[in-house]
């Protein structure tokens, strides 16, 4: 497994329904935080990346609910790569409450890495080595 990162959020009463608990959609939100902040720590935001020409389309994504995130709770976002390809990187994420460390949910998405012309990127490229650099520490 990789080096994970994990950030904090509290829940916004705009991410529940009516019953005061969080949005199933919302999960998949969070997903994106956390990939977000995976690569800023690496020391090149997402936007960086994006100003260089490789972008990083979903082309997959899961998430199993285990538990109901409520209104104003303080949740944990970890993130993780599980797989990295040349042409494929695979995040993994878990979702806990601070406090009592109860799994709310788990998933994961997987981004081709493209050019801005939308082909598919079939050889090394920086973010690859740094990414593979990242996930090899200790």
């Amino acid at each position: 497994m990789s080096q994970e990162v994990t950030i904090s959020l509290r829940v916004r009463y705009s991410e529940t329904d009516q019953m005061g608990i969080v949005y199933y959609a919302n999960y998949l939100t969070w997903f994106e935080v956390g990939r977000t902040e995976y690569c800023r720590i690496l020391g090149t935001p997402y936007s960086h990346w994006e100003k260089e020409g490789i972008l990083l389309p979903v082309v997959e994504a899961s998430c199993r609910y285990k538990a109901s995130a409520r209104y104003d709770d303080r949740i944990n976002i970890t993130t993780w790569v599980d797989e990295l390809k040349v042409s494929s990187i695979r995040f993994s994420y878990r979702v806990t409450r601070e406090g009592d460390g109860r799994l709310l949910a788990e998933g994961a998405t997987r981004h081709a890495f493209i050019n801005k012309e939308g082909k598919l990127l079939r050889a090394k490229h920086p973010f690859y080595t740094m990414i593979q650099s990242f996930m090899d520490e200790k």
